[in-house]
C-alpha cells in the first residue's frame, strides 16, 4: 500500500525507469536482428545459412540472449505503463496488460525456435540419422518460423500501441503527439503481422519504421521528462 501511494503521489521516478528499460528493448531488439539475424542468415539459402551459424555459434546465442533479456526488460515497462495509464482508463490499462502479456510471453516461447536452429546443426548422435542437408533444412525451417512466431507475438503487441495511443492521447499529462505515433505505430504492427500470414509478398520492414520513431521517443519522453505532474494529480484524484 505504501509503495503504491508513493507511485501515485509522485510518479515521476517510474517513468524514468520505464523509459530506461524501454530504451534498452529498442536497444537489445535491434542488436538481435541487425547484428545478429540480419548478419548470419542468408534468406532463400539454407546451407549458406547453416554454415554462418556453424561458424558463428556464440554469436547466434548473443542474439537469443540479447532477445530475452528484450523479453525480460518488457515486464517492469508493462507494470509501470500500467499505472501509468490507469488514471485514465482502468478497465483499458487493464486489458493493454493483458495484452503486453501475451506478446510477451509468445515472444519468448518462439525463441526455442531459434535455439532449435542452432540444436540441428550440433554434432549429438542422434542427428547422425539426417544427412547435411537435411539438417541445414531443418534448421533454416526453424527460423522460418521464428520470424513468424515473432510476426504473432506482434499482433498482440499492434493492439497494445493502439491502446496506449488512445490513454495517452486522453491522458493530458502526456503529450498528444505521442498518443498519435503509437496509434500510428500499432496499425503499421497489425498490418505488417497479417500480411506476412496472409500475402508474405507485401510484409516489409519499412512498415515497422513508425513504429521505432513511435516507441524510441516515448522512451526518451519518458526518461527526460516523465508526466505533467499537476495534469497526473488532477486525473488521479478523479480515477
Amino acid at each position: 500500500m505504501k509503495d503504491n501511494k508513493k507511485f501515485e503521489t509522485s510518479p515521476q521516478l517510474y517513468a524514468r525507469i520505464a523509459g530506461l528499460f524501454y530504451l534498452l528493448i529498442i536497444i537489445a531488439g535491434a542488436f538481435a536482428e541487425t547484428f545478429v539475424r540480419n548478419k548470419l542468415v542468408v534468406y532463400g539459402d539454407a546451407t549458406a545459412t547453416a554454415n554462418n551459424i556453424i561458424h558463428s555459434e556464440f554469436l547466434w546465442k548473443i542474439g537469443i540472449t540479447a532477445d530475452l533479456i528484450m523479453q525480460i526488460c518488457d515486464l517492469p515497462v508493462i507494470i509501470i505503463l500500467y499505472y501509468l495509464l490507469r488514471p485514465v482508463n482502468k478497465k483499458l490499462a487493464l486489458l493493454n496488460l493483458s495484452f503486453n502479456l501475451i506478446q510477451t510471453a509468445v515472444l519468448v516461447a518462439n525463441k526455442l525456435n531459434l535455439l532449435a536452429a542452432l540444436f540441428f546443426l550440433g554434432d549429438a548422435d542422434y542427428l547422425k540419422s539426417f544427412s547435411p542437408d537435411q539438417l541445414h533444412t531443418l534448421s533454416y525451417l526453424s527460423i522460418k518460423l521464428h520470424d513468424f512466431g515473432f510476426g504473432v507475438g506482434l499482433i498482440f503487441f499492434g493492439f497494445v500501441c493502439l491502446i496506449e495511443g488512445y490513454l495517452i492521447y486522453k491522458s493530458g499529462y502526456f503529450p498528444k503527439i505521442f498518443g498519435v505515433l503509437m496509434t500510428i505505430a500499432g496499425f503499421c504492427y497489425l498490418i505488417n503481422s497479417f500480411a506476412l500470414i496472409l500475402l508474405p509478398q507485401l510484409s516489409s520492414i519499412l512498415l515497422l519504421m513508425p513504429c521505432l520513431i513511435a516507441e524510441l521517443a516515448l522512451s526518451l519522453w519518458l526518461i527526460f521528462k516523465g508526466v505533467n505532474l499537476p495534469v497526473w494529480k488532477e486525473k488521479l484524484a478523479v480515477s
